[in-house]
């Protein structure tokens, strides 16, 4: 459970007794995600699991803005934006997702199955996991890659949308369940960044002050003597945060805002930036954006 739109609507379902009433909710905390989310998720805990008799674990490895500026610290990289000496631009790889959220949840679901790593997982003993993903991400829909796991998506069999998600959980009066991502995820999109900027002035100063500190690489790999070439940036736009052009509408932004207006059922692929552990929105819209195709 990210805490964003579809978990929430999946926990909500079960608690409230649409779908089988789940064992667990595990909740993966990378340690910087929004004060917005970490308040949700409280809500969703006192409001709709527990008088359900529905316990909400929360697992982490560690926190994720700590880690990449702790030179004493292996940080698994986050997908930053580079620009190379020579002008050319690149992307670091993507390990967080792995370290800071499906890593956690294989532990914890080992230890409820009762075969702690390293302790050997027998043959046919395996946990049904319910992941939120709806109808509009349905190419995002995969097996575990493990045995001890078998992924199921309910949205997906009950054939509901984004939409209908928000409209559940506006019925409920979860209204404003936020997008659950690290709070400097590269991966957000413009409108994201301006909500931080315009809603949460500690939070944007947080974000920025980060955005500074990675500019030559993780704080390890510096330390190493294994010096950085580039620059690195949180913005795809490859300049410092607080002068990026956030203020610009994207063309997956134009398209949503349309949908609104039009009262379209689905969401744009891409258009939701946010990271599940399972389904990382962000990245085709980062890839989209990069590719210059704005409006």
């Amino acid at each position: 459970m990210g805490a964003g739109v579809q978990s929430s609507t999946l926990l909500a379902l079960s608690a409230n007794g649409v779908l089988p009433k789940v064992d667990y909710a595990i909740f993966a905390d990378t340690g910087w995600e929004p004060k917005a989310v970490y308040a949700h998720l409280d809500r969703l805990e006192r409001e709709i699991a527990k008088p359900a008799g529905i316990p909400v674990l929360r697992v982490s490895t560690g926190n994720i803005r700590k880690d990449a500026l702790d030179p004493d610290h292996r940080f698994a990289s986050m997908p930053l934006y580079i620009l190379n000496k020579d002008g050319k631009p690149g992307m670091t790889r993507r390990q967080c997702t792995g370290e800071y959220k499906i890593k956690p949840i294989k532990k914890k679901a080992r230890e409820l199955l009762g075969y702690p790593y390293p302790t050997r997982v027998p043959r046919g003993v395996f946990i049904e996991q319910w992941v939120g993903i709806s109808t509009d991400e349905f190419h995002r829909a995969k097996d575990a890659d493990v045995k001890y796991m078998r992924n199921r998506h309910p949205l997906i069999d009950m054939d509901w949308s984004r939409s209908d998600c928000v409209r559940y959980l506006t019925s409920l009066g979860l209204a404003d369940t936020p997008k659950s991502s690290c709070l400097g995820c590269p991966f957000h999109g413009n409108a994201q960044w301006r909500h931080i900027r315009d809603t949460s002035p500690d939070e944007w100063r947080d974000v920025v002050a980060f955005d500074d500190a990675i500019r030559k690489g993780n704080a390890r790999a510096n330390a190493s003597g294994s010096t950085f070439l580039g620059e690195a940036y949180l913005h795809r736009s490859r300049v410092p945060l607080d002068h990026a052009p956030i203020d610009h509408v994207t063309a997956a932004e134009w398209a949503a805002r349309q949908d609104e207006l039009t009262g379209a059922d689905e969401v744009e692929l891409g258009v939701v930036d946010g990271c599940s552990p399972w389904a990382c929105r962000g990245e085709v819209q980062a890839q989209q954006d990069d590719f210059g195709l704005t409006a």
